[in-house]
C-alpha cells in the first residue's frame, strides 16, 4: 500500500494532525521534542464525492473508499544527517515512504516551545531540506565509488545510476529542487528505486490557528511559506491541527456546524488527504454492485490487467476483458443497465490504460 510520511520539526503539530487524519489517538502529542520516536502508521480513507453518488444510485450492502497509509515520523532537528536527535533512525523512516507531507508551523503561541526559539516557516522548512540533502549527498558519495567500478566492468544498471547521480548531485548539494527534465525516461523510471530523500514528491501543510483557517492570507507566516513553495513549484495545504483533532471526535452533523462557525465548508484534513493522494500519483477506479461499491486506488499508467490484479492476482493472470463505463456516463444513466442500453459500456482489452473514475467489471478465467 502506498505510504505518505508526515515530517517536520518537533512541536509543529505533526502528531496532532496524524491523530486527526487517522481519526485515532494512538500518536502521543506533547509539548516537548521527540515525543514520537517510532513512526506511527495509520490507514487513511480518501474522501470522494463520486463514491457517495455511486452509493446513492446502487444502494449496496457495503461501501469501501480508497485508502493509503500515513506514517507519522518523529521531528527532525538541525544535524539529523549527522545523527543529532536520533537523526539516522528518523531519516531511515523517511526513506521508506513514497511521498512527504511537510508540516510547517505558521502560528505564534508562547505556550508551545519552538525548537529554534522563534517561528520562521522558511527557515524551518530549509532546515528539513538541508538535512535531507546532506543525508542524500553522503549516501550518493558512498555509492558512487562502487558504481563507478561496476560501470567500468560493463554493468548497464550501474552506468544508469552513475548518470542519474551525476545529473542530480549539483541540485542536492545546493539544496535545490531536482529538475527531472534533465533525466532520460529510463532514468526517471529508476530514480524512485534509489530511495533518495530529496527526490520524493513533497507538499507543505501550513498549520495555522483556528481563527486564521478561513483567511490564511492574513497570516504573514503563511504568506512567506506560500511564496517560497511557489518558487519550488510545490503545493501548500492550509490546516489547523488542533481544530482537526477536535473535529475527529464529533459527529458528521456537529462537524458541519463547527466548520460553518469557522467560515469554512471543508475540513483541512479532507483537502490534505486528497492532495497527498494526488502527490502519490494515484487515481481511482470503481466497482459497483449490490454487495459492494468500492473505490480502488491505482498508479497512473496502469493497464486494465494491472488494475484487475489489485483486486486479486487471479484477475490479472486470467484477464479476458474489462467492461468499462465512465463515471459521468454511469451517473447520467442512473444505472448500469441503462448505460449498457445506451451503448455507453465499452469492452476494453489488455492494452487499455485505466482512467480515473472508470466504473468497471473485470472478466477473467483461471
Amino acid at each position: 500500500m502506498p505510504k505518505a510520511g508526515i515530517v517536520g520539526l518537533p512541536n509543529v503539530g505533526k502528531s496532532t494532525l496524524f491523530n486527526a487524519l487517522t481519526s485515532s489517538y494512538q500518536a502521543e502529542s506533547a509539548n516537548y521534542p521527540f515525543c514520537t520516536i517510532e513512526p506511527n502508521v495509520g490507514i487513511v480513507k480518501v474522501p470522494d464525492e463520486r463514491l457517495v453518488k455511486l452509493t446513492e444510485l446502487v444502494k449496496p450492502q457495503a461501501v469501501l473508499p480508497a485508502a493509503f497509509e500515513f506514517v507519522d515520523i518523529a521531528g527532525l532537528v538541525r544535524g539529523a544527517s549527522k545523527g543529532e536527535g536520533l537523526g539516522n533512525q528518523f531519516l531511515s523512516h523517511i526513506r521508506e515512504v513514497d511521498a512527504i507531507v511537510h508540516v510547517v508551523r505558521c502560528f505564534e503561541d508562547e505556550n508551545i516551545v519552538h525548537v529554534d526559539g522563534a517561528v520562521n516557516p522558511v527557515r524551518d522548512l530549509e532546515t528539513i531540506h538541508i538535512e535531507l540533502a546532506m543525508a542524500d549527498a553522503a549516501s550518493i558519495t558512498k555509492r558512487l565509488d562502487r558504481l563507478q567500478k561496476q560501470k567500468k566492468q560493463g554493468d548497464k544498471r550501474a552506468a544508469i545510476e552513475c548518470s542519474i547521480f551525476e545529473k542530480i548531485m549539483p541540485a542536492i548539494e545546493a539544496v535545490q529542487p531536482i529538475d527531472l527534465n534533465k533525466l532520460t525516461d529510463e532514468e526517471k523510471e529508476i530514480l524512485p528505486q534509489l530511495q533518495l530523500l530529496s527526490t520524493k514528491p513533497l507538499l507543505y501543510a501550513a498549520n495555522v490557528k483556528e481563527e486564521q483557517l478561513a483567511n490564511p492570507s492574513e497570516n504573514p507566516h503563511f504568506q512567506a511559506l506560500k511564496k517560497h513553495a511557489a518558487e519550488e513549484n510545490r503545493p501548500v495545504v492550509v490546516i489547523s491541527a488542533q481544530i482537526e483533532a477536535e473535529l475527529a471526535s464529533l459527529s458528521e452533523e456537529e462537524r458541519k456546524d463547527y466548520l460553518a462557525s469557522l467560515g469554512v465548508s471543508d475540513s483541512g484534513v479532507n483537502t490534505l488527504i486528497r492532495a497527498a493522494f494526488d502527490l502519490l500519483g494515484l487515481k481511482t477506479y470503481f466497482t459497483a454492485g449490490e454487495k459492494e461499491v468500492r473505490a480502488w486506488p491505482f498508479e497512473s499508467g496502469f493497464t486494465a490487467p494491472q488494475c484487475a490484479g489489485i483486486i486479486h492476482t487471479d484477475f490479472e493472470r486470467g484477464f479476458i476483458r474489462a467492461e468499462v463505463i465512465g463515471y459521468n456516463d454511469y451517473v447520467t444513466s442512473g444505472t448500469e443497465k441503462v448505460a449498457k442500453e445506451k451503448g455507453l459500456m465499452r469492452l476494453e482489452g489488455k492494452e487499455y490504460l485505466m482512467l480515473d473514475g472508470d466504473v468497471v467489471h473485470f472478466r477473467f478465467n483461471v
